[in-house]
């Protein structure tokens, strides 16, 4: 017996319009992700730099995420309560973008540090207006139980190119054909990426229906109101923490995406001092393949079996075989990364890729069923809370990941000065890249075990609401 709603389907061009904000929404962090090495190799940055620059404007992200959270929950307008700000914020993070990256070897040490940082806040903040009413708009769009899942399906397979494309500019940055140095590329290519995807993050608050909610009963928005509730929104996160599913939720997307990020980096060390002893030159596009050709797989694979899966196995058991996997394909890394034979990994990128593929199609959705037990439980509404909740955890899990990957690499004696790896160094790398995940994957999938939130506990959910409203 089915226990979902069939009138609430999406058009697939809805669909597809907040898609392109999850390309915005993940193109900007995968082109950091590629631009951030200039600063190190070509403009001088040291390792605390580095930390600083990665670690301050995500705790800056952190604080302002749930308040943004707060705010989109409660907004009276005709516009709804989302779009407004999906729409300004794309305005401020494609601007900030933009100008964050316009630097310059002539300029000091100091003062790149400085104005790189400063502007970093401008452009965290730009991306916190616009993500956090834009995760929470795709929450909102059906409170049907499958088609949540297709929803988040379609979202993550726009952005999926995010990562097809982001690994190119690497090449692009590096080569002499293309640009004199890298810091110019960067300064060029920034502009290009801040105003392209500046407009796919504004098709969301352009293209998707929302109602007006100026007769709702929200709390007043005013600037004393709004320092005033901060004790509120501190209420919220712990009531939101309270719901045992989305805890496990948050846990588990903290363990593998935490686990996943951690080693990431560790591929491009892998291919060029494992695989080709050392010879950048040599290595060629081999590491832009890795990441390039394994979001193809997600993008064109992955997404749709999961999916699937979600459909004919249920969610948590959709989640439990994606992960089972990933776990295949990073034990087919260990033995399918072969010197002299680099195409060899491809062949593990399927399984490999279900991982982080898989991961947040079903989160996303998983999230909304939650968001309509909290409703049922406390009567309030709260996709910007627990958008922003969710969303925090996989910020904080991304910058403790960068502070392991430096860890690890001084604990296994990796010496980016040289060449030639010790064999021990080599070893070490790769134990880390294919058991740190798979440590993390299990744990989760552990976490996940007993998550009850099926499909006919989310109908019955449904129906009491729906009675609720019917009541009122």
């Amino acid at each position: 017996m089915s226990y979902t709603k069939t009138s609430s389907k999406v058009p697939l061009s809805q669909k597809i319009a907040f898609g392109v904000g999850m390309l915005a929404n993940q193109m900007f962090p995968a082109v950091i992700g590629i631009f951030i090495v200039v600063l190190v190799k070509d403009l001088g940055f040291p390792g605390w730099m580095w930390g600083v620059i990665s670690l301050v404007p995500r705790i800056f992200d952190a604080i302002t995420d749930p308040i943004m959270g707060y705010i989109s929950d409660n907004t009276k307008s005709r516009w709804g309560r989302r779009r407004q700000y999906v729409f300004i914020g794309a305005i401020v993070m494609g601007i900030s973008f933009i100008i964050m990256w316009q630097l310059f070897r002539e300029n000091s040490l100091d003062y790149n540090f400085w104005y790189f940082l400063l502007t970093s806040f401008a452009f965290y903040l730009g991306l916190t207006i616009f993500s956090v009413p834009y995760v929470a708009m795709g929450y909102e769009m059906s409170d049907d139980f499958h088609e949540r899942t297709s929803i988040m399906a379609v979202a993550q397979w726009v952005g999926q190119w995010a990562w097809v494309i982001a690994p190119w500019f690497w090449v692009i940055m590096y080569d002499p054909e293309w640009y004199v140095t890298a810091d110019v590329a960067v300064r060029e290519l920034a502009v290009w990426v801040g105003v392209i995807f500046a407009i796919c993050a504004m098709v969301p608050a352009i293209f998707i229906k929302s109602k007006s909610t100026i007769n709702e009963n929200y709390a007043s928005l005013t600037l004393k109101n709004i320092g005033g509730s901060l004790k509120e929104i501190g209420n919220n996160f712990v009531e939101a923490f309270k719901s045992k599913p989305f805890k496990k939720l948050c846990f588990a997307t903290f363990f593998v995406f935490n686990a996943f990020n951690t080693v990431a980096s560790f591929t491009f060390f892998i291919i060029v001092y494992y695989l080709f002893k050392g010879d950048a030159a040599a290595a060629g596009i081999w590491p832009t393949l890795f990441g390039s050709v394994g979001a193809l797989v997600t993008t064109f694979l992955v997404i749709p079996i999961v999916a699937k899966m979600s459909k004919m196995l249920g969610k948590k058991q959709a989640f439990m075989v994606s992960q089972g996997i990933s776990v295949v394909g990073y034990i087919m890394l260990w033995f399918l990364f072969i010197p002299g034979k680099p195409y060899m990994f491809l062949f593990a990128l399927p399984f490999f890729s279900f991982g982080i593929g898989g991961l947040f199609t079903l989160m996303m959705s998983m999230t909304a069923d939650v968001i309509d037990l909290d409703e049922l439980n406390t009567g309030k509404r709260r996709e910007g809370v627990f958008g922003a909740i969710y969303w925090w955890m996989v910020k904080f899990g991304f910058g403790i990941a960068g502070g392991l990957s430096g860890a690890i690499l001084s604990v296994v004696g990796f010496d980016s000065a040289v060449n030639i790896q010790t064999e021990e160094a080599l070893i070490g790398l790769r134990l880390f890249f294919s058991g740190f995940p798979i440590a993390g994957t299990l744990i989760a999938m552990y976490i996940m075990r007993n998550y009850d939130l099926s499909e006919k506990r989310a109908g019955e959910i449904r129906i009491a609401l729906d009675k609720r409203k019917e009541v009122k």
